[in-house]
């Protein structure tokens, strides 16, 4: 009986990651575990609790009324686990992590979120730029992962997500076959760029860039304001923006696979990039 009364830290970590990913599958792909064993871990804590602190159907696992009460006593005591294991001054351990712009998306909120709730110890390094820059980066040691569009023949990383590419722009955009497309992007060397300009010289459409942004959020306003046409990944494209590719006989864009490269060994390094990889699973939308 004394046992059952005693929290254990791996079932608190469990109840967290499910709290956090919402899924029992990403919980314990984040974990290096399987389904099942996540599952005993949190029947375990509830046992110990006394409680039913996750409300577990088919389709989705949230928290009730007891679990989100528990949920910030839970972080409090893995932050204390943490601190305990490090020293009452440990020097905070930084991951630096950098993401291609137009792989980031609607994930960033999420993951970032995810991230510091599972890693409190760890300091954060984000930075968005193009896939090519954050790999080249990542080659030179400055990085110790990189999400980027999958460039060339590059071998090895970890598949995150595959993206579908169409032609977005604001409904009001009047655009006429014959007439020069419109086109709003980042600058070279951006990856989806290129496709897009090697598919519209491919079918012979004739293309201007009407505005040339400094990150994927300028050129999604440049879409909404009606300046132009933006390739965008559908995962990405915003609402108020409709791809007018099929409608307008623009050309097919070829679709783009999202990758995970890292080189870390650190523990808690790992830990939190298996956290990402799920999170990012996790909102991903399959096109």
């Amino acid at each position: 009986m004394n046992s059952m009364s005693t929290l254990d830290i791996d079932t608190v970590q469990a109840f967290l990651l499910v709290a956090e990913l919402q899924s029992f599958t990403r919980a314990a792909e984040a974990l290096g575990t399987t389904q099942a064993a996540v599952s005993m871990k949190l029947q375990r804590l509830e046992s110990v609790v006394g409680k039913r602190l996750v409300e577990r159907s088919p389709r989705a696992v949230a928290l009730t009324a007891a679990g989100a009460a528990f949920l910030p006593h839970a972080r409090a005591l893995i932050e204390a686990h943490d601190r305990a294991l490090s020293g009452e001054a440990p020097a905070r351990q930084q991951l630096s992590l950098g993401i291609s712009d137009h792989a980031a998306g609607p994930e960033l909120v999420p993951l970032l979120e995810r991230l510091h709730a599972v890693s409190s110890q760890l300091a954060l390094s984000v930075t968005i730029g193009f896939s090519r820059q954050m790999l080249d980066a990542y080659d030179a040691g400055e990085l110790d992962a990189v999400v980027v569009r999958q460039e060339g023949s590059r071998r090895g990383g970890e598949k995150l997500t595959e993206d579908a590419f169409g032609w977005f722009a604001a409904k009001r955009l009047v655009w006429r076959r014959g007439e020069t497309l419109p086109l709003a992007t980042l600058a070279p060397p951006c990856g989806v760029r290129a496709l897009a300009i090697r598919a519209l010289d491919k079918a012979g459409i004739a293309w201007s860039e009407r505005f040339v942004g400094g990150g994927v959020t300028a050129v999604v306003a440049a879409a909404l304001a009606g300046l132009a046409v933006a390739p965008l990944a559908r995962r990405i494209a915003p609402p108020g923006l409709v791809d007018i590719g099929p409608a307008e006989g623009l050309p097919r864009l070829s679709s783009s696979k999202v990758m995970l490269h890292s080189k870390v060994s650190d523990p808690a390094k790992l830990a939190a990039l298996r956290t990402l990889a799920a999170t990012f699973r996790s909102v991903v939308t399959p096109a």
